[in-house]
């Protein structure tokens, strides 16, 4: 397929002179569009016999890149901080809480279900049922549909949805010949029968079986797949390098202004206390320019400086009923509506769950891409977030790939991730869609926007998209 999207794709208008061009109108702050946002006003997507869920607020510890701050410490640690920061930030009582949902992609295996012992940590009772779910990247948006489902349904009023990821210390196991002579030898009775088993271990059994962020069904990483990717719908290395920059200066933009207020504090036992994201780095193109090839060497295009960074961190959100919410005297910040899931090639496809998603939220939520005043999609790496914009943008693919008569087109650029994304905040993999939708409310609030739309791509060629629509100010 590579090669098919090669041939057909590579003439589609995403140039570095647009690149260029998009980049500059996105970090001027327009009055006009700001105005026009603000006076425009849209039916409310509220269903009738449909609880309205909302959400009430969303904080994240700051996001580290791995082995600096938050190195000494387990991913319960970090999501008991993110639990405490929004019991801090929201003065709800923790017996009001029905249930807690947390999504992970790298399991501790002393603390599987992390959302249960995170809640414990965090204070909450022992009577509040928790449990963990893992998706790839899109592990708490997993995390937040089920508690709206569980709202939805009429099984709870508030929910705590969150998500963690600490890349400084992932589980390293023996090989797998070794771990089954040390199983065996556990179950050896006689010192004859021990000594026959240990004079059977060789060298290489004590060949660490390291991690690799890759797909179990293609044996690829998805740095050699966003490669791929960028090859086949011809993005360039300078477009890449310069949406990266992109990403990295509105972050900076953002966090100078104050913009980024879903930061809590965490006070790191025995260190500092962390208040900022530390991934935030503009460079300049002829920097970005000098590093080598990541993953497809020498010719590929992907890069330390245009990929997301190993991160640490995690993630919180406090949904509730609508009702439950304003009973308790909140005044929530945006409903949760339509959202779906989808699935796709986990080789030629993997990173294109935006592509499929948006058009069949769109659809179900009955709005069109005009309808959107904020975009806010994961960037896993920015060969990634292009190929996904062209191909959006492509009657081709849609009609060839999609089943679909036409395009979606592409979100414009001044109404996207202009607070930054995960190339320059960072991207612990089980926190960042709590992260993106809190961001579209906060951006909706601030624009004057009533409607977002949030998606994200994941590993094993997933993908979600959200409508978060701002609650009546």
């Amino acid at each position: 397929m590579s090669s098919m999207l090669s041939s057909a794709l590579r003439n589609l208008p995403v140039s570095s002179a647009w690149a260029a061009g998009a980049f500059a109108r996105s970090l001027s702050c327009s009055s006009q569009f700001q105005a026009a946002a603000q006076a425009k006003t849209k039916k409310s997507l509220g269903k009738t016999g449909v609880k309205n869920v909302v959400v009430v607020e969303g904080v994240r510890i700051p996001f580290l890149q791995s082995g600096t701050s938050y190195a000494d410490l387990m991913p319960h640690d970090l999501a008991r901080a993110a639990l405490q920061g929004l019991l801090t930030r929201t003065s709800v009582p923790r017996d009001v809480v029905d249930y807690i949902v947390y999504g992970t992609v790298i399991q501790e295996v002393k603390t599987s279900n992390v959302a249960r012992e995170a809640a414990l940590g965090a204070g909450f009772s022992d009577k509040t049922p928790a449990h963990t779910v893992t998706m790839a990247c899109i592990s708490s948006n997993q995390a937040m549909t089920t508690g709206v489902g569980m709202i939805a349904a009429g099984q709870c009023d508030v929910v705590v949805a969150g998500g963690v990821e600490l890349m400084s210390d992932v589980p390293i196991r023996h090989s797998r010949k070794m771990r089954k002579t040390m199983l065996t030898l556990n179950r050896a009775k006689t010192l004859g029968q021990k000594l026959s088993l240990i004079s059977k271990i060789r060298p290489d059994y004590f060949a660490p079986e390291l991690p690799a962020v890759a797909e179990f069904s293609t044996s690829e990483t998805m740095g050699h797949s966003a490669d791929r990717l960028a090859a086949a719908f011809g993005v360039s290395r300078l477009e890449q390098d310069e949406y990266a920059l992109r990403s990295h200066t509105l972050a900076k933009k953002a966090q100078d202004e104050g913009l980024l207020e879903d930061v809590v504090p965490f006070k790191v036992p025995g260190k500092d206390t962390v208040t900022k994201d530390n991934g935030i780095r503009p460079s300049s193109l002829e920097q970005m320019g000098k590093l080598k090839p990541a993953f497809v060497k020498p010719y590929g295009t992907v890069t330390a400086a245009n990929s997301s960074f190993l991160t640490d961190g995690a993630s919180a959100m406090l949904i509730m009923s609508e009702e439950k919410a304003l009973a308790m005297g909140y005044k929530p910040k945006a409903y949760l509506r339509d959202f779906v899931y989808v699935s796709q090639d986990p080789k030629d496809q993997l990173l294109l769950g935006p592509t499929y998603a948006t058009p069949k939220v769109l659809e179900k939520a009955g709005l069109t891409l005009s309808d959107i005043d904020v975009f806010e999609f994961h960037e896993a790496f920015a060969g990634q977030i292009l190929a996904n914009l062209k191909a959006m943008d492509s009657d081709w693919f849609a009609q060839n790939y999609m089943g679909r008569k036409s395009k979606v087109g592409a979100p414009p650029l001044d109404k996207f991730n202009t607070w930054g994304g995960s190339l320059s905040l960072g991207h612990p993999f089980g926190a960042t869609g709590c992260r993106l939708v809190i961001t579209a409310a906060h951006r909706l609030k601030k624009e004057g926007g009533q409607f977002g739309l949030v998606a994200a791509c994941a590993a094993g060629g997933q993908g979600h998209a959200m409508i978060v629509e701002l609650y009546p100010q």
